[in-house]
């Protein structure tokens, strides 16, 4: 039976499934069989990112139906799958950005697809992730990164279903669901290749980390939708490239969350959030400090910093993207503040938030 795109249901021909590798030949030689066996019919493609191991060695001698594209210096995450989808031009449909640390399960691939088919608002979405372990209690748990759909509060802090900071739940079925959000995970996303190239792809300037939610933000703002796929499973390990208590990656969660909220959020509310970002930040490095963590507390110091002296490429950035949705208006959203509603209220589970409240 063919689909609404004339492909045979199942085939997942015009897809690319697109991993970005730096150093990562044990989990390529762990996972990418998975991803070989399970994703119908896509073309794999690993995007090397000059890494010193033996990666390319090892998917030349084990992998030959991979392609391989290889970049002279680690160009990030960003900048390296910006480079790599470019080679590919529009050869695809669809990309699926997929981490190295990602197993796959059998037809994880086609409910992803067929909704972006039978959606065409729809620029990305994201399936289940679950927390990858050889044991099978850990794997019921949602996975920090991405979880059952990413969500943003009023102040553009992100969160997902099925885990808030890090508490993380059981996976009971409860996020079963496909239903729009605010962004899809950077671990598993499948992105239209018509909208990527329109939007520009990530912003290279966040090197990693947060350049999905900029990515899917923008998506929203150009008048497209992000969608959760509840019916499709992978499972990820997370951490595999910095882990959450390394300065460099609160360098820049903190940088980077700046000038995500700085370039995407409406002009009408920009000036508020952005008082109140920078002042939960110095909370957040005074409280970094008084536990005697000097590394953190720098890395603050320095994102803050950093963040003013880019502030005329944001402002570039802000005006070449320009916001069009209110907070009220995305879908995905919030408007509350989910700090304070962990925090303070002891809400640790997304169903324990007002309802009210969430879009």
């Amino acid at each position: 039976m063919a689909s609404k795109s004339g492909l045979e249901v199942g085939s997942c021909a015009d897809v690319a499934v697109v991993i970005l590798n730096w150093n990562g030949q044990d989990f390529l030689r762990r996972f990418l069989p998975s991803v070989l066996t399970y994703s119908e019919g896509a073309h794999i493609v690993v995007v090397d990112n000059a890494s010193t191991d033996d990666s390319v060695g090892l998917l030349q001698r084990e992998f030959p139906a991979v392609e391989v594209i290889q970049h002279a210096t680690n160009l990030g995450f960003c900048e390296g799958y910006n480079t790599g989808l470019q080679r590919l031009g529009a050869a695809y449909k669809y990309y699926v950005l997929l981490n190295s640390d990602v197993e796959v399960t059998p037809g994880w691939l086609d409910p992803q697809r067929e909704l972006l088919e039978q959606h065409p608002t729809i620029a990305a979405c994201q399936p289940k992730i679950r927390q990858y372990s050889q044991e099978a209690a850990q794997r019921q748990l949602f996975e920090y990164a991405g979880a059952g759909g990413g969500y943003l509060d009023r102040l553009g802090y992100p969160f997902c279903r099925g885990r808030l900071f890090d508490t993380l739940e059981t996976d009971l079925g409860q996020y079963d669901d496909t239903r729009p959000v605010a962004w899809a995970t950077g671990a598993c996303m499948l992105v239209r290749a018509s909208t990527w190239h329109q939007l520009g792809g990530l912003e290279t300037r966040f090197f990693a980390h947060m350049e999905e939610i900029d990515l899917c933000w923008r998506m929203q703002n150009a008048g497209y939708a992000v969608w959760y796929q509840g019916q499709s499973v992978v499972y990820h390990v997370g951490g595999g490239t910095l882990h959450k208590s390394n300065p460099r990656k609160t360098y820049l969660n903190f940088r980077n969350g700046l000038a995500l909220v700085y370039m995407n959020t409406h002009a009408a509310e920009l000036k508020s959030t952005m008082a109140t970002r920078l002042g939960l930040d110095w909370v957040a490095a005074l409280r970094f400090l008084s536990q005697g963590n000097l590394g953190d507390f720098r890395a603050i110091v320095r994102a803050h910093w950093h963040f003013v002296q880019q502030l005329a490429y944001w402002r570039q950035r802000r005006e070449a993207f320009p916001p069009r949705l209110r907070t009220t208006e995305r879908a995905g959203t919030y408007r509350g503040s989910l700090v304070w509603a962990y925090f303070g209220k002891s809400q640790k589970k997304f169903t324990e938030l007002d309802t009210s409240l969430l879009s």
